[in-house]
């Protein structure tokens, strides 16, 4: 057993045999990559100059004062390009594929956000781009779609499955298994089979590498907790990463609590007694929902991009461990905070992040002269129709009624 490719019990690269080359090619060029001062450069050259790196950290003094607890900071990667964390691993993975000499990018996508920043960082770099993606996703990320289909890159609606994220990983799998020599898998999140895990937290490591720099700066001292919002789980490992060692500072993961404790009513992996079961899934060992036949069991969440039946394999085994604590906020938890950060900060959060501001503004009276920072993963333009139906906005709905008599 490659003990690299495991986070403890967790990881692993299980796939046909037809993809073991193309990891075993991206794995050593990933390691010469990691070591090429060169390569780096360009990385941190592109994401100052068209990623608008650093984002910055914004203090809610509005919510840290109307709570009365912990002061409350914002990590803006909603500011980042695209409007979301994601465009940091697309940034340096797009970068390994151009060292692989790649033609091609695809890539799954659930809230559309990694689809956008794939179909953006194809268009930079002059990429074939495919995009999977769930037709229910589809439907109710209808932005992003479009965006994605303006930036020149294919959107195939997913029908097989639950019609949802993990049925466009798989249709994502099965693609590239019959277009391995000229495509580059640009897998979204910290998951799937070795090297992927690695790459992604590595990329998305800039996240937290830069709270605590600006923390440091700031206030001489780093911050007491850390919360992030936990589907896949990139932007968690991106902004925990950098703290691991950190032992006093608390690391939070907030999954999707859904509707209710019903399978198939949520996305709880690691935030309940106990876990999800293990299972190999997707490329890789680690916990995952499962029905009463060891299949992959459906997933709700008000949002489209933590409806993932599985979880990261270091998330698995820093929850293990107990060097991070994972929760769960409800949908009406998740849409009473996202409306609480606009109404008294004037920043508009994706439903993702909504998770993680919900127990953040959840724990902070009771965190008296403590300091919290959320990392804001996305913003929520793109969620536009679900905030508009869950709030039963009368005003968008005449608008819709309009607009379609109008064509």
């Amino acid at each position: 057993m490659n003990k690299k490719a495991y986070f403890g019990e967790f990881g692993g690269a299980f796939v046909p045999e037809v993809l073991r080359p193309a990891l075993t090619e991206l794995t050593q060029v990933w390691q010469d990559a990691k070591k090429d001062k060169k390569f780096w450069a360009e990385f941190h050259e592109l994401a100052t100059t068209y990623s608008c790196r650093p984002t910055p950290l914004t203090f809610c003094a509005n919510i840290s004062q109307k709570l009365g607890g912990a002061k409350i900071f914002l990590k803006r990667e909603d500011l980042n390009q695209t409007g979301a964390h994601k465009f940091n691993n697309v940034l340096g993975q797009a970068l390994l594929a151009k060292r692989l000499g790649k033609k091609r990018l695809i890539a799954e996508t659930g809230a559309g956000q990694h689809g956008v920043a794939t179909a953006t960082i194809a268009a930079k770099f002059g990429f074939e781009c495919t995009i999977f993606m769930g037709a229910v996703d589809v439907a109710r990320q209808r932005p992003n779609v479009f965006w994605m289909e303006k930036l020149g890159a294919k959107v195939i609606p997913v029908e097989s499955g639950t019609r949802r994220l993990k049925d466009a990983v798989a249709e994502a799998y099965r693609d590239w298994t019959g277009s391995v020599e000229t495509t580059h898998y640009l897998l979204g999140s910290a998951l799937g089979p070795a090297p992927f895990p690695e790459i992604v937290r590595d990329f998305q490591s800039i996240v937290g590498a830069e709270v605590r720099q600006e923390f440091l700066r700031k206030f001489k001292k780093l911050p007491d907790y850390l919360v992030a919002c936990v589907g896949g789980g990139s932007n968690a490992i991106g902004l925990f990463h950098p703290f691991l060692k950190d032992t006093k500072v608390k690391l939070i993961g907030v999954e999707a609590g859904g509707r209710s404790k019903k399978l198939g009513e949520n996305a709880v992996r690691l935030g309940m007694q106990p876990h999800a079961p293990i299972g190999v899934f997707e490329g890789f060992r680690g916990e995952f929902l499962q029905d009463a036949y060891g299949n992959l069991a459906p997933t709700h969440s008000i949002s489209a991009g933590l409806d993932h039946p599985g979880v990261g394999p270091e998330h698995s085994f820093l929850a293990q461990t107990g060097r991070a604590e994972y929760v769960a906020a409800h949908d009406a938890e998740v849409l009473a905070a996202a409306q609480f950060l606009m109404q008294n900060e004037g920043i508009i959060p994706a439903l993702e992040s909504s998770h993680a501001l919900a127990h953040a503004f959840k724990i902070a009276p009771k965190l008296k002269n403590k300091s919290i920072v959320v990392n804001l993963s996305g913003r929520g333009d793109k969620d536009i129709f679900i905030y508009a139906r869950a709030l039963r906005d009368q005003n968008w709905k005449e608008f819709l009624r309009a607009e379609f008599n109008s064509l």
